[in-house]
């Protein structure tokens, strides 16, 4: 940015750029190229962002629909025709349905926000539009018969002759009784149709439970499936693992490492802590390796005397993993493939001289093991054995080299640091 400002200044310099009389004028020309660079910017500015602003896009698509469904048209009946009972203002008064739009809305916030159970929020939605439908049903069929002409014609005149006269709370638990038996399909036959109108708007009724009831099953049955796989998937393979230790005829020993490996893998399936990681950028990777394991990584003794950078280029391609109790994680005479370091948990480790001479060992939190195998290319001396539940930070032989490679120093360091410990 400096040079390019010596060089602007210098080409100024150059062209004899003065304020007084010449070739270059401040008021002939620089201030109109100022000025018209300024308003060029400013009508750019507003062509581009206006369309996008939101309060504009607003007016454009769902303003009109949510004003006319605030509309108070009842009053605005009896203002110009002195009741509200005027069929067009009380069908303008059904625009307000497009309120169910926001509701709609609210429930997709809701089903999204892991702060409410998944399951609930979906049942209350599903129920909500139940009740709704049963309702929206009812009063329309009650509209019918309250206008058909000839009151005992019809599917609530047949059974309760005087029903204008009862209470409007009667009126609407009959309405609602003859809906959601028609929504079941129970059909008791006390309430039905009497006159044509009442049975076109049964059929209609009738081809929309059809799609209702599809709706309900559908998601119903996706919440419960959903709820049951996790317990099927984990039978189905522990009944495969199984089937295969037998037919097979493992050993006892690496059978019950098998079941044992599967139910850790199950019961920590909700943590999934390296595929949260691995879904996330790079930086923020970083960040978190940093955070969770720097402070152990850094007081391992093979990485004594390494710089911060280094250390935390070692972290970051850690991966983290759980072993189970009794899980063999380095078997003896295994080649070399990766470096272990212990984050939580022990393990025990076995080294067999002879066939009746063997060494023990124990290792916990902040330990390493793996390491003669991987910094000195032989077969791994030992065979590493998970003493209770364990987390493992897990690092590639090779990413280990690659860093390590970049500086001689430092690969100097870490093999004096095995040397010390093992003399």
């Amino acid at each position: 940015m400096l040079c390019s400002c010596m060089n602007c200044l210098q080409h100024f310099g150059n062209d004899s750029f003065q304020l007084e009389s010449g070739g270059y004028s401040m008021h002939n020309d620089l201030l109109p190229s100022l000025g018209a660079t300024i308003n060029h910017t400013i009508k750019l500015r507003k062509h581009i962002v206006s369309p996008y602003d939101p309060r504009y896009r607003y007016l454009s698509t769902w303003f009109i629909f949510d004003a006319c469904s605030t509309f108070p048209f009842q009053t605005i009946s009896f203002f110009f025709n002195g009741h509200s009972k005027s069929l067009g203002f009380k069908l303008l008064s059904v625009l307000r349905l497009w309120r169910l739009h926001h509701v709609n809305s609210l429930f997709a916030r809701l089903e999204k926000d892991i702060r409410f159970n998944y399951f609930w929020t979906r049942c209350t939605k599903l129920f909500s539009v139940t009740l709704f439908a049963v309702h929206c049903s009812g009063c329309f069929n009650y509209m019918i018969a309250d206008r058909y002409p000839d009151p005992e014609r019809t599917w609530i005149g047949a059974v309760i002759p005087n029903f204008m006269e009862h209470n409007l709370w009667v009126r609407y638990v009959t309405a609602i009784y003859w809906s959601i038996t028609t929504l079941t399909t129970t059909g008791y036959g006390d309430l039905h149709a009497e006159n044509t109108r009442e049975m076109v708007f049964g059929i209609c009724y009738m081809l929309f439970n059809l799609g209702l009831t599809s709706y309900l099953i559908g998601n119903m049955t996706n919440l419960v499936v959903h709820g049951t796989s996790h317990t099927k998937n984990f039978r189905d393979t522990i009944q495969a693992a199984s089937e295969f230790a037998s037919r097979n005829k493992l050993p006892k020993h690496m059978e019950e490492q098998m079941l044992s490996h599967i139910c850790l893998r199950f019961k920590t399936e909700g943590l999934k802590q390296q595929e949260t990681l691995d879904g996330l950028p790079k930086a923020i990777r970083s960040s978190i390796a940093e955070y969770l394991f720097f402070p152990i990584v850094q007081k391992v003794y093979l990485f004594q005397g390494f710089s911060f950078n280094l250390i935390f280029q070692l972290v970051t391609e850690m991966q983290a993993e759980y072993y189970p109790p009794k899980e063999d994680v380095i078997l003896q005479n295994e080649a070399p493939a990766y470096l272990y370091i212990i984050v939580s948990g022990a393990v025990v480790s076995n080294f067999s001289l002879l066939p009746n001479l063997q060494v023990h060992g124990r290792l916990t939190a902040g330990e390493i093991f793996g390491e003669i195998g991987v910094l000195c290319n032989m077969s791994q001396p030992f065979t590493i054995r998970t003493t209770e539940l364990t987390q493992i930070l897990r690092l590639n032989r090779t990413t280990l080299f690659n860093i390590i490679r970049q500086s001689r120093q430092d690969a100097t360091i870490v093999m004096s640091n095995l040397f010390q410990v093992f003399n």
